[in-house]
Protein backbone atom coordinates (compact mmCIF):
# COMPACT_ATOMS: atom_id res chain seq x y z
CA UNK A 1 0.00 0.00 0.00
CA UNK A 2 1.43 3.36 -0.68
CA UNK A 3 -0.14 6.49 1.04
CA UNK A 4 0.40 9.97 1.21
CA UNK A 5 -0.03 11.08 4.74
CA UNK A 6 0.40 15.07 6.19
CA UNK A 7 1.16 15.93 9.02
CA UNK A 8 0.59 19.25 11.11
CA UNK A 9 2.33 19.55 13.92
CA UNK A 10 1.05 23.02 14.77
CA UNK A 11 1.91 24.49 18.04
CA UNK A 12 3.06 23.08 21.76
CA UNK A 13 3.72 19.86 22.20
CA UNK A 14 1.86 19.15 18.78
CA UNK A 15 5.59 19.04 17.46
CA UNK A 16 6.77 17.00 20.20
CA UNK A 17 3.99 14.55 19.92
CA UNK A 18 3.13 13.85 15.95
CA UNK A 19 6.94 13.08 15.58
CA UNK A 20 6.43 9.93 17.93
CA UNK A 21 3.09 8.83 15.70
CA UNK A 22 5.50 9.61 12.40
CA UNK A 23 7.86 6.93 13.90
CA UNK A 24 5.12 4.90 14.50
CA UNK A 25 3.86 4.59 11.04
CA UNK A 26 7.48 4.67 9.70
CA UNK A 27 8.13 1.85 11.66
CA UNK A 28 4.40 -0.13 10.33
CA UNK A 29 5.39 0.23 6.69
CA UNK A 30 8.81 -1.04 7.68
CA UNK A 31 7.43 -4.09 9.26
CA UNK A 32 4.31 -5.18 7.24
CA UNK A 33 5.62 -3.48 3.53
CA UNK A 34 3.35 -0.29 3.05
CA UNK A 35 4.81 2.99 1.99
CA UNK A 36 3.66 6.20 3.76
CA UNK A 37 5.10 9.30 2.23
CA UNK A 38 4.94 12.32 4.48
CA UNK A 39 4.24 16.01 4.11
CA UNK A 40 4.75 18.69 6.71
CA UNK A 41 2.32 21.89 6.68
CA UNK A 42 1.68 24.84 9.04
CA UNK A 43 -1.29 25.77 11.21
CA UNK A 44 -2.59 27.60 13.72
CA UNK A 45 -0.25 30.11 15.72
CA UNK A 46 3.24 29.24 13.53
CA UNK A 47 1.19 29.64 10.77
CA UNK A 48 0.17 33.16 12.04
CA UNK A 49 3.72 33.96 12.89
CA UNK A 50 4.55 32.78 9.18
CA UNK A 51 1.68 34.12 6.94
CA UNK A 52 -0.56 36.03 9.67
CA UNK A 53 -3.40 33.26 8.60
CA UNK A 54 -3.93 30.25 10.65
CA UNK A 55 -4.92 27.66 7.84
CA UNK A 56 -3.00 29.29 5.01
CA UNK A 57 -4.22 28.44 1.24
CA UNK A 58 -0.84 26.37 0.77
CA UNK A 59 -1.69 23.96 4.00
CA UNK A 60 -5.42 23.76 2.97
CA UNK A 61 -4.21 22.77 -0.71
CA UNK A 62 -2.08 20.23 1.21
CA UNK A 63 -4.97 18.68 3.13
CA UNK A 64 -7.22 18.09 0.57
CA UNK A 65 -4.52 16.07 -1.45
CA UNK A 66 -3.54 13.45 0.61
CA UNK A 67 -5.13 10.65 1.77
CA UNK A 68 -4.90 10.97 5.34
CA UNK A 69 -3.93 14.01 8.24
CA UNK A 70 -1.74 13.06 11.97
CA UNK A 71 -2.50 16.22 13.62
CA UNK A 72 -0.45 17.66 16.79
CA UNK A 73 -2.58 20.88 18.11
CA UNK A 74 -3.34 24.99 18.02
CA UNK A 75 -3.23 27.65 20.41
CA UNK A 76 -1.16 29.60 22.30
CA UNK A 77 -1.25 31.44 25.39
CA UNK A 78 -0.55 34.96 23.79
CA UNK A 79 -4.36 34.42 22.29
CA UNK A 80 -5.74 33.03 25.78
CA UNK A 81 -4.82 36.72 27.14
CA UNK A 82 -5.98 38.60 24.37
CA UNK A 83 -9.78 38.14 24.21
CA UNK A 84 -9.78 41.49 21.88
CA UNK A 85 -7.20 39.51 19.03
CA UNK A 86 -9.05 39.08 15.99
CA UNK A 87 -6.79 36.45 14.42
CA UNK A 88 -7.02 33.54 16.68
CA UNK A 89 -5.24 30.00 16.03
CA UNK A 90 -7.88 28.18 16.38
CA UNK A 91 -9.77 29.66 13.68
CA UNK A 92 -8.01 27.68 11.31
CA UNK A 93 -8.57 24.39 13.40
CA UNK A 94 -12.21 25.24 12.67
CA UNK A 95 -11.98 26.68 9.37
CA UNK A 96 -9.94 23.44 8.72
CA UNK A 97 -12.84 20.68 9.83
CA UNK A 98 -15.76 23.11 7.79
CA UNK A 99 -13.46 23.16 4.88
CA UNK A 100 -12.39 18.87 4.62
CA UNK A 101 -16.28 18.75 5.67
CA UNK A 102 -15.14 16.86 9.39
CA UNK A 103 -18.57 16.41 10.88
CA UNK A 104 -17.87 13.41 13.02
CA UNK A 105 -15.08 13.84 15.75
CA UNK A 106 -14.36 10.13 16.83
CA UNK A 107 -13.13 9.74 20.47
CA UNK A 108 -13.06 6.35 22.41
CA UNK A 109 -12.39 6.25 26.17
CA UNK A 110 -10.82 2.75 26.62
CA UNK A 111 -9.02 2.50 29.66
CA UNK A 112 -6.08 0.01 29.91
CA UNK A 113 -5.88 -2.12 33.02
CA UNK A 114 -2.55 -1.22 33.89
CA UNK A 115 -3.33 2.89 34.62
CA UNK A 116 -6.28 1.98 36.75
CA UNK A 117 -3.94 3.29 39.69
CA UNK A 118 -3.53 6.82 37.12
CA UNK A 119 -7.33 8.12 37.44
CA UNK A 120 -8.51 10.09 40.91
CA UNK A 121 -11.92 7.69 39.78
CA UNK A 122 -11.83 4.66 41.95
CA UNK A 123 -10.46 1.90 40.42
CA UNK A 124 -13.76 -0.40 41.26
CA UNK A 125 -15.45 2.12 39.08
CA UNK A 126 -13.33 2.57 36.18
CA UNK A 127 -12.44 -1.14 35.47
CA UNK A 128 -13.81 -2.29 32.23
CA UNK A 129 -15.06 0.75 30.86
CA UNK A 130 -15.38 1.41 27.26
CA UNK A 131 -16.90 4.33 25.41
CA UNK A 132 -17.32 5.83 22.38
CA UNK A 133 -18.07 9.50 21.79
CA UNK A 134 -19.11 10.63 18.46
CA UNK A 135 -19.25 14.46 18.81
CA UNK A 136 -21.07 16.59 16.07
CA UNK A 137 -18.04 18.97 14.34
CA UNK A 138 -19.01 21.30 12.47
CA UNK A 139 -22.51 22.97 13.95
CA UNK A 140 -23.40 24.64 17.46
CA UNK A 141 -22.05 27.93 19.04
CA UNK A 142 -18.89 27.29 17.59
CA UNK A 143 -20.16 28.21 13.76
CA UNK A 144 -23.31 30.09 14.60
CA UNK A 145 -23.99 33.73 14.78
CA UNK A 146 -21.60 35.57 16.67
CA UNK A 147 -20.99 39.33 17.96
CA UNK A 148 -21.13 42.20 19.88
CA UNK A 149 -24.05 45.07 20.56
CA UNK A 150 -25.26 47.58 23.04
CA UNK A 151 -22.26 49.53 22.36
CA UNK A 152 -19.81 46.16 22.90
CA UNK A 153 -21.50 45.88 26.15
CA UNK A 154 -23.40 42.55 24.96
CA UNK A 155 -21.77 39.57 23.83
CA UNK A 156 -24.03 36.66 21.96
CA UNK A 157 -23.30 33.33 20.71
CA UNK A 158 -25.49 31.32 18.17
CA UNK A 159 -26.12 27.75 19.37
CA UNK A 160 -27.42 25.94 16.08
CA UNK A 161 -28.16 22.65 14.20
CA UNK A 162 -29.95 21.78 11.30
CA UNK A 163 -31.84 18.83 10.49
CA UNK A 164 -29.51 17.12 8.45
CA UNK A 165 -26.58 17.51 10.37
CA UNK A 166 -28.16 15.72 13.44
CA UNK A 167 -29.12 12.80 10.64
CA UNK A 168 -25.61 12.18 9.42
CA UNK A 169 -23.70 12.02 12.78
CA UNK A 170 -26.77 9.74 14.77
CA UNK A 171 -26.42 7.21 11.34
CA UNK A 172 -22.77 7.06 12.14
CA UNK A 173 -23.16 6.78 15.60
CA UNK A 174 -26.19 4.23 15.73
CA UNK A 175 -23.98 1.75 13.01
CA UNK A 176 -21.18 1.55 15.76
CA UNK A 177 -23.28 0.63 18.33
CA UNK A 178 -24.92 -1.89 15.98
CA UNK A 179 -20.86 -3.56 16.04
CA UNK A 180 -20.55 -2.68 20.18
CA UNK A 181 -22.82 -3.59 22.59
CA UNK A 182 -26.13 -2.13 20.83
CA UNK A 183 -26.71 0.90 22.90
CA UNK A 184 -26.48 4.80 22.15
CA UNK A 185 -27.07 7.19 24.87
CA UNK A 186 -27.51 10.80 23.41
CA UNK A 187 -27.04 13.80 24.95
CA UNK A 188 -28.45 16.92 24.66
CA UNK A 189 -30.20 19.98 26.93
CA UNK A 190 -33.66 19.67 25.08
CA UNK A 191 -35.46 20.62 28.81
CA UNK A 192 -34.24 24.16 27.90
CA UNK A 193 -32.77 24.25 24.57
CA UNK A 194 -34.51 24.46 21.21
CA UNK A 195 -31.74 23.17 19.23
CA UNK A 196 -31.34 20.28 21.71
CA UNK A 197 -35.15 19.50 20.98
CA UNK A 198 -34.34 19.38 16.88
CA UNK A 199 -31.40 16.91 17.67
CA UNK A 200 -33.78 14.67 20.17
CA UNK A 201 -36.25 14.91 17.26
CA UNK A 202 -33.73 13.80 14.97
CA UNK A 203 -32.09 11.01 16.83
CA UNK A 204 -35.58 9.21 17.68
CA UNK A 205 -36.68 9.35 14.16
CA UNK A 206 -33.09 7.92 13.11
CA UNK A 207 -33.31 5.81 15.81
CA UNK A 208 -36.52 3.37 13.96
CA UNK A 209 -33.95 2.38 11.49
CA UNK A 210 -31.74 1.17 13.97
CA UNK A 211 -34.47 -1.46 15.61
CA UNK A 212 -31.32 -3.58 17.73
CA UNK A 213 -30.21 -0.83 19.12
CA UNK A 214 -31.06 0.86 22.27
CA UNK A 215 -31.61 4.30 22.62
CA UNK A 216 -31.59 6.72 25.16
CA UNK A 217 -31.87 10.04 25.78
CA UNK A 218 -29.77 12.20 29.17
CA UNK A 219 -29.54 15.83 29.58
CA UNK A 220 -25.93 17.04 29.55
CA UNK A 221 -25.64 17.74 33.02
CA UNK A 222 -26.85 14.47 34.09
CA UNK A 223 -24.14 12.74 31.42
CA UNK A 224 -21.79 14.63 32.86
CA UNK A 225 -22.62 13.39 36.49
CA UNK A 226 -22.96 10.13 35.66
CA UNK A 227 -19.65 9.74 33.27
CA UNK A 228 -18.07 9.77 36.83
CA UNK A 229 -20.59 8.20 38.85
CA UNK A 230 -20.56 4.91 36.68
CA UNK A 231 -18.73 5.47 32.92
CA UNK A 232 -19.22 1.16 32.46
CA UNK A 233 -23.45 2.54 32.23
CA UNK A 234 -22.13 4.32 28.94
CA UNK A 235 -21.19 2.29 25.30
CA UNK A 236 -22.04 4.81 22.18
CA UNK A 237 -22.79 8.37 22.91
CA UNK A 238 -23.56 11.10 20.36
CA UNK A 239 -23.82 14.73 20.94
CA UNK A 240 -23.22 18.13 19.97
CA UNK A 241 -19.86 19.93 19.18
CA UNK A 242 -19.86 22.19 22.77
CA UNK A 243 -21.41 19.23 24.82
CA UNK A 244 -19.18 17.26 23.35
CA UNK A 245 -15.98 19.31 23.63
CA UNK A 246 -16.69 19.36 27.65
CA UNK A 247 -17.73 15.93 28.22
CA UNK A 248 -14.81 14.49 26.16
CA UNK A 249 -12.36 16.47 28.14
CA UNK A 250 -13.57 14.85 31.71
CA UNK A 251 -13.78 10.94 30.12
CA UNK A 252 -10.51 11.55 29.79
CA UNK A 253 -10.37 11.08 34.03
CA UNK A 254 -11.37 7.15 32.75
CA UNK A 255 -8.31 6.80 30.55
CA UNK A 256 -5.99 8.11 33.12
CA UNK A 257 -4.91 11.43 31.50
CA UNK A 258 -5.64 13.38 28.45
CA UNK A 259 -2.54 12.03 27.07
CA UNK A 260 -4.00 9.10 26.73
CA UNK A 261 -6.83 10.09 24.30
CA UNK A 262 -6.90 9.43 20.30
CA UNK A 263 -9.76 10.87 18.57
CA UNK A 264 -10.38 10.47 14.80
CA UNK A 265 -12.40 13.58 13.22
CA UNK A 266 -13.84 12.07 9.77
CA UNK A 267 -16.26 13.56 7.11
CA UNK A 268 -16.83 11.91 3.43
CA UNK A 269 -13.50 12.64 2.53
CA UNK A 270 -10.08 12.94 4.23
CA UNK A 271 -9.72 11.55 7.58
CA UNK A 272 -7.87 13.46 10.50
CA UNK A 273 -6.10 11.93 13.46
CA UNK A 274 -5.29 13.89 16.90
CA UNK A 275 -4.25 13.79 20.35
CA UNK A 276 -7.07 15.45 22.26
CA UNK A 277 -4.82 17.08 24.91
CA UNK A 278 -4.58 20.50 23.39
CA UNK A 279 -0.98 22.27 22.73
CA UNK A 280 0.27 22.61 26.74
CA UNK A 281 2.31 25.39 26.40
CA UNK A 282 3.09 24.78 29.88
CA UNK A 283 5.44 21.88 29.38
CA UNK A 284 6.44 22.41 25.57
CA UNK A 285 10.16 21.76 25.12
CA UNK A 286 10.37 20.23 28.43
CA UNK A 287 10.72 16.53 26.98
CA UNK A 288 7.90 14.93 29.32
CA UNK A 289 4.98 15.48 27.14
CA UNK A 290 3.05 11.87 26.29
CA UNK A 291 3.17 10.86 23.24
CA UNK A 292 0.44 7.44 23.63
CA UNK A 293 -2.25 9.24 22.63
CA UNK A 294 -0.24 10.44 18.91
CA UNK A 295 0.36 7.24 18.48
CA UNK A 296 -3.02 5.92 19.38
CA UNK A 297 -3.86 8.46 16.79
CA UNK A 298 -1.95 6.85 14.55
CA UNK A 299 -3.51 3.73 15.05
CA UNK A 300 -7.16 4.93 14.17
CA UNK A 301 -5.64 6.50 10.95
CA UNK A 302 -4.60 3.13 9.90
CA UNK A 303 -7.68 1.30 10.64
CA UNK A 304 -10.12 3.98 10.06
CA UNK A 305 -8.19 6.01 6.73
CA UNK A 306 -6.26 3.05 5.28
CA UNK A 307 -8.25 -0.09 6.52
CA UNK A 308 -5.38 -1.77 7.99
CA UNK A 309 -7.08 -3.22 11.00
CA UNK A 310 -4.26 -5.56 11.79
CA UNK A 311 -1.36 -2.96 11.86
CA UNK A 312 -3.86 -0.89 14.04
CA UNK A 313 -4.15 -3.69 16.80
CA UNK A 314 -0.38 -3.78 16.26
CA UNK A 315 0.03 -0.49 17.66
CA UNK A 316 -2.17 -1.02 20.12
CA UNK A 317 -0.36 -4.22 21.33
CA UNK A 318 2.23 -2.51 21.49
CA UNK A 319 1.18 0.30 23.44
CA UNK A 320 -0.14 -1.96 25.90
CA UNK A 321 3.02 -4.34 26.45
CA UNK A 322 4.78 -1.07 26.79
CA UNK A 323 2.26 0.43 29.99
CA UNK A 324 2.74 -3.41 31.17
CA UNK A 325 6.36 -3.36 31.86
CA UNK A 326 6.12 -0.34 33.95
CA UNK A 327 6.94 2.61 31.86
CA UNK A 328 5.21 5.92 32.07
CA UNK A 329 5.49 9.58 31.05
CA UNK A 330 4.76 11.46 34.30
CA UNK A 331 1.34 12.27 33.65
CA UNK A 332 0.63 8.49 34.33
CA UNK A 333 2.59 7.50 36.57
CA UNK A 334 1.67 7.23 40.12
CA UNK A 335 3.75 6.58 43.68
CA UNK A 336 4.39 2.83 42.50
CA UNK A 337 6.10 3.96 39.48
CA UNK A 338 10.17 3.05 39.66
CA UNK A 339 11.88 6.53 39.02
CA UNK A 340 13.92 4.98 36.02
CA UNK A 341 10.61 3.73 34.35
CA UNK A 342 9.21 7.38 33.68
CA UNK A 343 10.32 8.62 30.30
CA UNK A 344 10.58 11.66 28.44
CA UNK A 345 8.26 11.75 24.81
CA UNK A 346 10.82 10.73 22.28
CA UNK A 347 11.93 7.78 24.42
CA UNK A 348 8.70 6.33 24.96
CA UNK A 349 8.12 6.63 21.43
CA UNK A 350 10.93 4.78 21.02
CA UNK A 351 10.28 1.93 23.30
CA UNK A 352 6.77 1.74 21.48
CA UNK A 353 8.18 1.24 18.22
CA UNK A 354 11.00 -1.51 19.91
CA UNK A 355 7.52 -3.15 21.28
CA UNK A 356 6.16 -2.91 17.71
CA UNK A 357 8.99 -4.25 15.79
CA UNK A 358 9.04 -7.34 18.31
CA UNK A 359 5.29 -8.14 18.31
CA UNK A 360 5.73 -7.91 14.30
CA UNK A 361 8.68 -10.33 14.08
CA UNK A 362 7.25 -12.81 16.18
CA UNK A 363 3.82 -12.87 14.55
CA UNK A 364 5.45 -13.30 11.17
Amino acid sequence: MKKKITILPGDGIGKEVTACGKKVLEQIGDCYGHEFVFDYAVIGHEAIEATGNPLPDETLKKLKNCDAILFGAVGHPKYDNDPSAKVRPEQGLLKMRKELGLYANLRPIKLFDELLGASSIKPEILKGADILFFRELTGDVYFGERGRKDGNNTAFDTMIYSRYEVERIAHKAFKAAQTRSKKVTSVDKANVLESSRLWREVVQEVSKQYSDVIVEHMFVDAAAMKLIQNPKSFDVVVTGNLFGDILTDEASQIAGSMGMLASASVGDTVGLYEPIHGSAHDITGKGIANPLASILSAALLLDISFGLKEEADAVIKAVAQTLKEGYRTRDIADASTLHEKILGTEVMGNVVCNHLRMLVTVNS
